[in-house]
């Protein structure tokens, strides 16, 4: 047995942790000066450059066995240094770090020991350690004035959880029970037995999106409704998954994408298409609001306004247009001209 040890260099470290230490540094986005790292490690200059042939030659190796690895390690004159190339493949840059956590922190979705752990693993973990301290400083005001919803328990594990019972696709998924906590200044709580479809985010939470199901006849699960419910993950008490599960067609398959162009705050409801009136300046504001919105007529002299028709779940939508005033009228259907017209006597009243 060959008990010979590895060479060590004058800062006591042996050449594979040299190594090791070079190539960390150009995975984080550092620029090696070769003389400058040479005096570090207590080494010549031409030992640095062996160790980054070393370096090289092992990136080489795992494109040679198919692993999608652009990176490569040259020495940029106008750095005067060692760069690794190919990063930008498989790194976050530091304007889209920055712009991950902006959205984190702007969407409240977490608490505030959460949104810290969270920002501190993507800093520490993405970010170059040139660059660290003005990100941290960018994020820094933030996340000390950082106010959480309040939220009825922690959700990261919870949410991980949920994700772990959606099937994969159709054939035979899995059916939970759950212990749902219905509304936010209630303790009652229910239980719902669900076959769960997909997450989603909106409005500062996260959402289970299920199929609420209960047994026909013939003692088989099936779902109750049309269409899917939604539950605030974080009030979802506890759950357990049931030993039997239910079969779905390919043709039934859930589509997460569709249905989250048709859902408005998170309210369920019948599928309905919805036509109204706009005539205010940003019809792209509408558009973007409402992904399944069609124009059905432009503005003309006669008629200078904007005729859409979209389809949407539920009466979420309706809150939404409320939230444009006057620049908007709904058309049709005669339900939701006539709901739209008993919420605004009912505000009117207030104010009389």
């Amino acid at each position: 047995m060959n008990d010979k040890k590895t060479p060590e260099d004058k800062s006591g470290k042996s050449k594979i942790e040299r190594v090791l230490d070079l190539y960390t540094g150009l995975c984080e986005g550092r620029i090696i000066n070769k003389a400058e790292t040479a005096l570090g490690f207590g080494v010549d200059g031409r030992t640095i450059q062996r160790d980054i042939a070393d370096i090289n030659r092992f990136l080489e190796e795992r494109r040679t066995t198919g692993a999608a690895d652009t990176r490569e390690v040259k020495n940029v004159k106008s750095v005067d240094g060692y760069i690794m190339t190919g990063l930008e493949d498989t790194l976050l840059s530091n304007s889209e770090i920055l712009a991950v956590s902006k959205i984190l922190l702007e969407s409240r979705a977490f608490t505030k020991k959460e949104i810290d752990g969270i920002l501190d693993k993507i800093v520490s973990g993405c970010v170059p350690k040139e660059s660290m301290k003005l990100v941290k400083e960018l994020l820094g005001n933030e996340k000390i004035h950082y106010v959480e919803i309040d939220h009825e328990s922690y959700i990261e594990g919870k949410l991980w959880e949920m994700a772990r019972e959606i099937g994969p696709g159709p054939g035979k998924c899995n059916l939970l029970e759950i212990l749902y906590q219905k509304q936010e200044t209630s303790t009652e709580a229910v239980t719902r037995i669900v076959q769960p479809l997909a997450i989603l985010f909106s409005e500062y939470y996260f959402y289970l999106n299920a199929n609420i199901v209960e047994k026909n006849e013939a003692g088989t699960y099936v779902p109750k409704y049309d269409y899917p419910a939604v539950f605030r993950i974080d009030r979802i008490r506890k759950y357990r998954r049931l030993k039997e599960r239910i079969r779905t067609e390919y043709k039934n398959r859930f589509e997460e994408g569709e249905f989250r162009k048709r859902i408005q705050f998170m309210y369920m409801g019948p599928l309905t298409t919805l036509r109204f009136k706009y005539n205010g300046k940003s019809i792209e504001s509408v558009l973007d609001r409402l992904p399944t919105a069609k124009v059905k007529s432009k503005p003309t002299e006669q008629d200078p306004v904007w005729l859409l028709e979209a389809e949407v779940y539920g009466r979420g939508v309706l809150m939404w247009l409320l939230t444009q005033g006057t620049m908007v009228e709904v058309v049709g259907p005669p339900s939701a001209r006539q709901e739209m017209k008993n919420m605004l006597r009912e505000m009117l009243a207030k104010y009389e």
